[in-house]
């Protein structure tokens, strides 16, 4: 074992943040052997900034979790850990591991299933993978332990194996990731038994890896930014065939653009979502299963969304994509053609939509990879700038840039202006030259126009060829002079066999021709005192007849005065238009007569009457009969029993005598029936009519509940 100061390879413990330090100081005061260990002592070393930092101890997860309480979490069932808060930051704790012992840990094929058998400080460094990740730093104390050379080979940049390389990869197939990640991170070269492990046995072995956990370690891989040098790693070795479904022979262009922009990112300190390199990379498998579903004739967001579904759910085979990330893959896919050919209305809402970000820098992706020469792909139609430059504007700038979207899309020049930055110089001299033959025709067409636009077009003559069409124009000519329209305007002596046009009417003479509606109205009136006087005269005419000889010639005289006169006043020039005045007859709605002179209500109400009438006098006599027996079998009683029995007596009487008084129909009925005929004779009017009051319920008898009970009680 190798001891040496962390001083001397310029580890200080002011470098290292709080959260380690007090969490090995926590440990170390409880009397358990604390260490950093992993990529933060290893990063350090080589003066890149770590993520994150690492302990190991020699207490059991359950004895961490007592120490620090509920800051302390254990996750993990293969291999279990401690996970320690400590301000914002997040402490990973591993306790000391030795060798797996036994069949219960590992597989046929040596594969570690179960990790959780504890050791000391010198079995846990046989059981780490690389020697470079296997230094031990003491930060109180200042010192670093080395058992295996780890500090030559970070010299060296050297990735070497602790123990039998093939047995290591066995108990590990995902070591093999591991090891391209940290070449491609920190530029070392694989030790020559490292170097011949990468074969198609060792990768098969993969197979047998949980999707969550190669999820997971992608997720190293795709988010440490050193994803480019990564990238031709994966496809050179053969690990891309392990991650992804149906991987292509080499990274496409946009999967290269893809991975600089993360890079970039990460280098900028801004966030990524690994989810937007598995939607570049699973672009292509997209974009075949749509061309399936289309074949089908299926609508095109159908097709979208099934193709989407069946790529994702291959991929979860290989690796566990949250559902989370699924949909974002999804998203970013469907949203394609609508930013690349947006409907005018929908540009506010894909603007707002939670994955148009994404979905843009996807968009703005495709357009710098050329894309579009991809045969399965659809065109962007050079959308991305309008985007880009549409998140910049205000409000009023944005639905000003809508509106002269639609025209340009109505024009049909979005088409031609989206793809303006290819071939723009090849053109140029065309355009100038086009714009120049445009002007002159213009020019020239302009001169035509003002020369010709305020000349009458002369009516088109109509072909004399067919004698029937001829006729034709005759008859309706003679049928239009019979409908007194007058001589039509602008007739003119047409050539043989060619008749004018016929419904070219002149408009002044026309409103000279038809009368107004009033002079039509003075004219009616005038006819009708006219028809009036001719009565009066034939009356007169024949109260005063002189003989029997002059009946025949004055009756002939009187009929043609009549006849005169009516004709004089009911001639009308033949060029005049009556035009009679339409009068509406309004439409009276009879009310309905009552077919009898009683109402349903006043009948019931008069059957009712006459049987309670008939109940009281039934129940009147009985109660005298049940009274006078009572009194006949109850003479010897005492005197208040014979008063109380007077009493029981001339109550009934008493009621008896007057409950007839107010029932009284024959007035009501009377009174009902006088307004009923009244109102049907309209003798009453509508607004003197009484309005209906309730009636309260008559009693159904005469005798109330407690007089009931004291005769029953005097029977008994």
């Amino acid at each position: 074992m190798a001891e040496r100061s962390a001083k001397q390879l310029g580890l200080s413990k002011a470098d290292l943040p709080n959260s380690i330090i007090e969490v090995i100081a926590t440990l170390t005061k409880a009397g358990f052997e604390a260490y950093i260990v992993g990529g933060g002592v290893r990063d350090t070393l080589l003066g890149l900034n770590p993520k994150d930092f690492d302990a190991v101890t020699d207490a059991r997860p359950h004895e961490v979790k007592d120490l620090f309480g509920k800051r302390c979490r254990i996750i993990g069932r293969r291999f279990q850990l401690a996970h320690v808060y400590s301000g914002r930051d997040m402490i990973e704790v591993a306790t000391f591991r030795a060798p797996p012992t036994g069949n219960e840990h590992t597989t046929s094929d040596g594969m570690i299933v179960r990790d959780n058998v504890w050791g000391d400080i010198h079995q846990d460094f046989a059981r780490r993978d690389f020697s470079i990740n296997a230094m031990y730093y003491q930060p109180l104390k200042g010192v670093v332990y080395d058992f295996c050379n780890a500090l030559d080979d970070i010299k060296n940049k050297t990735l070497r194996l602790l123990g039998h390389a093939p047995l290591r990869i066995e108990e590990d197939p995902v070591r093999l990731l591991r090891a391209l990640r940290f070449k491609a991170k920190l530029g070392f070269e694989f030790d020559k038994e490292l170097s011949e492990q990468f074969h198609d046995d060792n990768w098969a072995l993969l197979d047998q890896v949980s999707p969550h956990r190669l999820y997971d370690e992608s997720q190293k891989m795709f988010t440490g930014g050193y994803l480019v040098p990564l990238l031709p790693l994966l496809f050179e070795y053969g690990a891309i065939r392990h991650l992804i479904i149906y991987p292509p022979e080499q990274p496409t262009r946009l999967v290269n653009q893809v991975a600089i922009n993360t890079d970039k990112r990460i280098a900028l300190g801004k966030s990524i979502n690994p989810a937007f390199f598995y939607a570049a990379l699973l672009w292509d498998n997209y974009l075949h299963q749509l061309a399936k579903f289309k074949k089908k004739n299926m609508p095109f967001h159908d097709a979208q969304l099934q193709a989407a579904s069946k790529v994702i759910d291959r991929q979860r085979i290989k690796t566990a994509i949250p559902r989370f990330a699924e949909q974002f893959i999804r998203d970013i896919w469907v949203l394609q053609p609508k930013l690349a050919n947006p409907r005018v209305k929908q540009i506010p809402q894909l603007a707002e939509h939670p994955r148009f970000r994404a979905a843009f820098d996807f968009l703005l992706l495709r357009e710098q990879c050329d894309d579009e020469l991809n045969p399965l792909s659809e065109s962007t139609n050079g959308m991305g700038e309008w985007w880009q430059t549409y998140q910049t504007l205000s409000e009023k700038q944005k639905q000003q840039a809508i509106d002269s979207f639609a025209g340009d899309s109505r024009r049909g020049a979005s088409k031609s202006s989206r793809n303006r930055n290819r071939s723009r110089n090849r053109h140029d001299n065309q355009n100038s030259s086009a714009a120049k033959e445009l002007a002159q025709s213009t020019a020239s067409a302009k001169a035509n126009n003002e020369s010709t636009a305020y000349s009458p077009k002369p009516p088109k003559q109509i072909e004399a060829s067919n004698p029937t069409q001829n006729k034709h124009y005759a008859a309706e000519r003679a049928q239009l002079e019979k409908l007194s329209l007058g001589k039509l305007a602008g007739e003119q002596t047409s050539q043989k066999g060619q008749p004018s046009p016929l419904f070219t009417i002149n408009a002044d003479k026309m409103a000279k021709q038809v009368p107004q509606q009033s002079d039509i109205e003075k004219q009616q009136v005038k006819q009708t005192k006219a028809h009036q006087d001719a009565a009066e005269k034939a009356q007169s005419a024949k109260k005063n007849k002189p003989s029997n000889t002059a009946k025949p010639s004055a009756k002939g005289n009187t009929k043609a005065s009549t006849d005169k006169v009516i004709s004089s006043q009911l001639v009308v020039k033949k060029d005049v238009v009556l035009l009679p005045k339409a009068e509406p007859i309004p439409s009276q709605r009879r009310r309905r007569q009552p077919s009898q002179e009683l109402s349903y209500s006043e009948r019931l109400q008069a059957a009712k009457s006459e049987q309670n009438v008939a109940k009281n006098q039934k129940e009147s006599q009985v109660i005298t009969a049940k009274a006078k027996s009572a009194s006949e079998s109850k003479v010897d009683n005492n005197q208040s029993d014979t008063s109380a029995l007077n009493q029981a007596t001339s109550a009934p009487k008493q009621l008896v005598e007057s409950k007839p008084e107010p029932i009284v129909t024959e007035p009501k009925q009377a009174k009902s029936r006088a307004t009923s005929v009244a109102i049907a004779d309209k003798i009453i009017p509508k607004s003197d009519r009484v309005p209906a009051t309730r009636r309260r319920r008559e009693p159904s008898s005469t005798v109330s509940v407690s007089e009931k009970n004291a005769s029953k009680n005097n029977q008994s």
